[in-house]
C-alpha cells in the first residue's frame, strides 16, 4: 500500500513516515512540503492514500482537495491541529471529499497512538473508491442513503441509532438532510476525534431540517432531534418510563474505538428494542456488528 504524506512541517513530516513505516504493508513513497509538489509527487508516484495537512503555503489544502477530487480523486485523510480553526478545516476537508479526520500528535495522542490510529484509517481508506467530486456547493442531494420510516414518524418512543467510521461523515450528511422535521429522535456515533465531532455537528445542524447537536450526559432523545457522540467518549441509551436519554460515558476502548458502536447498539437493543432502527453505514473492522445483531434479535 503505497502512502504519500503532505504537510508543510519537516518535522510532521518525518514522525509520520517513521510511524508508518513501522508497518510492513505500507510504503511510504514520498512526502510533499505543500501542493505544488505533492501534485507532481501524485503523478509520478501514484499513491494508494494520501494524507493531507490542511494549513499549507502556496496553496491551502481545502483548495489542493477540490482539485485532487475533480481531477484526480483519490482516498485523502486530513491530518489536522485540535484547534477550533483546525476543526473548521476539517469539516471542509471532510465536505471536499476527505475520508477521514484525525489529529496531529498533542494532548489527544502521542506520535506512537498516532501511528496505530492512522494505519487504521490508512487501510480502510485504501477500500474506499472515491469518484470525481462535482464543484457545488454541499446541498441536500436528491437521492442517497434513504430510511424506512414506516411506522416511527409518528411516535414518540422510537429511536434511530446510526454508526459510521472512515468515510462516514458524507454518508450521515446525505441521510440526515433527508429528515423531517419530525424524524424520530437520531442517536449517532461517528469514529472522530474530540474536537472535530463538536464541530461536525455545528455544521449538519446548519444543513438539515432536524436539529444536530453533540451529545451531552442526560440529554433527552427527542424527535427532531439528532445527538453525535463527543469524540474519546462512549455514547449510551437509557430509558424512563416512556422517555430516552444519552449517557456519556469514558471507559475502555472497544475495537479501538472511543465513542465505539458497539457499545451504543447494545445499549440500543437493551433500552429501546423493537422501538429502534439500526443503520451501519460504514465500517472499520469488527465495531458494530455485534450490536447490530443485538438489535435485529431484540426485535
Amino acid at each position: 500500500m503505497k502512502v504519500l504524506v503532505v504537510d508543510d512541517s519537516a518535522i510532521v513530516r518525518k514522525l509520520l513516515s517513521e510511524q508508518l513505516s513501522r508497518f510492513p504493508h505500507v510504503n511510504v513513497v514520498g512526502t510533499a512540503p505543500d501542493p505544488y509538489v505533492a501534485r507532481d509527487k501524485i503523478v509520478a508516484l501514484e499513491p494508494d492514500v494520501i494524507t493531507l495537512d490542511v494549513e499549507m503555503p502556496r496553496m491551502d489544502g481545502i483548495t489542493f482537495l477540490k482539485k485532487l477530487m475533480r481531477y484526480y480523486p483519490l482516498p485523502v485523510i486530513v491530518v489536522s491541529s485540535l484547534t477550533p480553526r483546525g476543526s473548521q478545516l476539517a469539516m471542509e476537508a471532510l465536505e471536499a471529499g476527505a475520508v477521514e479526520v484525525v489529529p496531529k500528535p498533542g494532548s489527544s495522542y502521542s506520535v506512537s497512538e498516532l501511528g496505530d490510529i492512522l494505519i487504521e484509517k490508512i487501510q480502510a481508506a485504501a477500500q474506499s473508491r472515491i469518484p470525481p467530486k462535482a464543484t457545488a456547493p454541499m446541498a441536500a442531494p436528491a437521492s442517497g442513503p434513504t430510511l424506512d420510516m414506516a411506522g416511527l414518524r409518528f411516535t414518540t418512543d422510537k429511536v434511530i441509532a446510526i454508526g459510521a467510521s472512515t468515510g462516514g461523515t458524507e454518508a450521515i450528511r446525505k441521510v440526515l438532510v433527508q429528515m423531517p422535521p419530525d424524524a424520530p429522535g437520531i442517536v449517532i456515533v461517528q469514529h472522530m476525534p474530540a474536537q472535530f465531532t463538536s464541530a461536525f455537528a455545528r455544521r449538519l445542524d446548519e444543513l438539515c431540517k432536524i436539529r444536530v447537536l453533540e451529545a451531552t450526559d442526560g440529554e433527552p432523545v427527542a424527535p427532531g432531534k439528532a445527538l453525535i457522540a463527543p469524540g474519546n467518549f462512549h455514547l449510551v441509551l437509557s430509558r424512563s418510563g416512556a422517555k430516552y436519554q444519552v449517557n456519556v460515558r469514558t471507559g475502555p476502548r472497544v475495537y479501538y474505538q472511543r465513542p465505539s458502536v458497539d457499545v451504543l447498539f447494545q445499549s440500543v437493543a437493551r433500552d429501546a428494542g423493537p422501538n429502534s432502527v439500526g443503520v451501519l453505514l460504514t465500517g472499520m473492522g469488527a465495531d458494530g456488528a455485534k450490536g447490530l445483531l443485538a438489535m435485529r434479535q431484540a426485535g
